[in-house]
């Protein structure tokens, strides 16, 4: 039992931890705003298409057939989920195992952010399923380790967990487990560097699961390095989900921040963008090799070559520019913008892949309905909703003076 509930009675301790300070009738009168009307509204309308979805199959809600058994789910909630939730292993392993205390600041929000995000993009995955409970089924008794698929669901699994484990400090620290955060601090570099394994194999993994449809995805989006352009986009859209997150969070939850402790996210804005930079250019560098050696010239004079080239240079280019620029000047509301600019960049990229090319020669388009988009939009919101009630709570923002900051 913590010292918090030793020393407080339960009554006590619920106003505390959980009602913020509220008593129960004031905590509930709090909820009465304009926002929380409209979650509500989002989450009463989805969460019932979703209960439908699981009693009478996806052909009730979506337009998956077998031509087309990939659609909105997969390609944003898992391959766009996935590829933002990136910013948590990269500041882990800046902060927890290079030693980069610039950034501490931020490495909590963003080892939560990529729990939460790896979290709901198995509930996206069990939306998409069409028998979900049986998702063990392959990763226990048939062992398929030529699978790609196989790799990517035990990675996925493993570093879900890891993420849980490298988010206890804050939660130990706000039960008052002093014995049980010790124990997670001394395990923190471990984690951080499993966690890093883990995130290089399936975020690449994810991209090779693409290699098999060489027929089936349009030339200018298919490549053998497939893999590698998964990857190392991830960990641009890591940093710039960082830069967008850190400014939202220190706008929206100010009060949670602590007013003694200084914190220069300005330097870490800057910071972080020059290392997107690079990231980019590395990026835009080798989907320029890729293209070079598919010898796809041809196809740049149409209309998916022009939708390809705006990817290319809007989306890669431009940020890579504009983040280098913006740096150099510390420019940090440009910075910002271009985060902002980077991470829809990731997710056009992602479902370009995934929806725009695959299967582009067909004559019937899949077009999601309006039931999956708003599976999508609940998924995320109630995500949101879980974010801001554990910064609201938990010393992810802030530092508890009450513990050390070791790692």
């Amino acid at each position: 039992m913590s010292n918090v509930a030793r020393t407080l009675p339960a009554h006590d301790w619920l106003v505390e931890k959980i009602f913020m300070g509220y008593r129960p009738g004031a905590y509930v009168r709090s909820f009465f705003t304009p926002a929380n009307a409209l979650v509500a509204s989002i989450v009463g309308l989805g969460v019932p298409v979703i209960v439908y979805r699981f009693l009478f199959g996806l052909g009730s809600v979506t337009n998956l057939s077998q031509a087309s058994p990939w659609g909105l789910w997969i390609s944003f909630d898992v391959l766009c989920g996935v590829a933002l939730a990136a910013g948590g292993y990269s500041m882990a392993l800046a902060v927890y195992v290079f030693g980069l205390e610039k950034y501490h600041p931020v490495v909590r929000p963003a080892v939560l952010t990529g729990f939460l995000g790896y979290f709901f993009v198995v509930i996206g995955l069990l939306c998409d399923l069409g028998l979900p409970w049986h998702l063990p089924v392959p990763m226990v008794y048939s062992f398929g380790t030529l699978s790609v698929m196989f790799e990517v669901a035990w990675c996925v699994c493993l570093y879900l967990f890891t993420l849980a484990f490298e988010f206890t400090p804050p939660l130990f620290e706000w039960l008052n487990w002093p014995r049980a955060r010790a124990l997670a601090i001394k395990a923190t570099i471990p984690l951080t560097i499993f966690g890093f394994m883990l995130s290089t194999m399936h975020q690449s993994s994810l991209g090779a699961l693409f290699l098999i449809a060489k027929d089936k995805v349009h030339p200018l989006w298919y490549s053998p390095y497939v893999p590698l352009f998964f990857f190392v986009s991830s960990i641009a859209a890591g940093l710039s989900m960082v830069i967008f997150e850190s400014a939202l969070s220190h706008r929206i939850f100010h009060d949670r921040l602590d007013p003694s402790a200084h914190v220069d996210l300005d330097g870490i804005t800057v910071g972080l963008a020059r290392g997107a930079s690079i990231v980019l250019f590395a990026y835009f560098f080798l989907k320029v090799q890729g293209f070079i050696a598919s010898e796809r010239w041809d196809l740049v004079n149409t209309p998916y070559g022009y939708w390809w080239l705006f990817e290319m240079l809007g989306f890669i280019l431009a940020p890579s520019l504009l983040y280098a620029y913006g740096a150099r000047h510390k420019h940090v509301g440009l910075l910002r913008a271009v985060a902002a600019w980077t991470v829809i960049g990731v997710v056009v990229n992602r479902l370009n892949v995934s929806l725009v090319a695959v299967n582009w020669s067909r004559p019937t388009a899949y077009i999601p309905t309006v039931y999956e988009v708003l599976v999508s939009v609940t998924i995320v919101t109630i995500g949101i909703q879980v974010f801001r009630w554990i910064v609201n709570r938990m010393p992810v923002l802030r530092d508890d003076p009450a513990f050390p900051v070791t790692h």
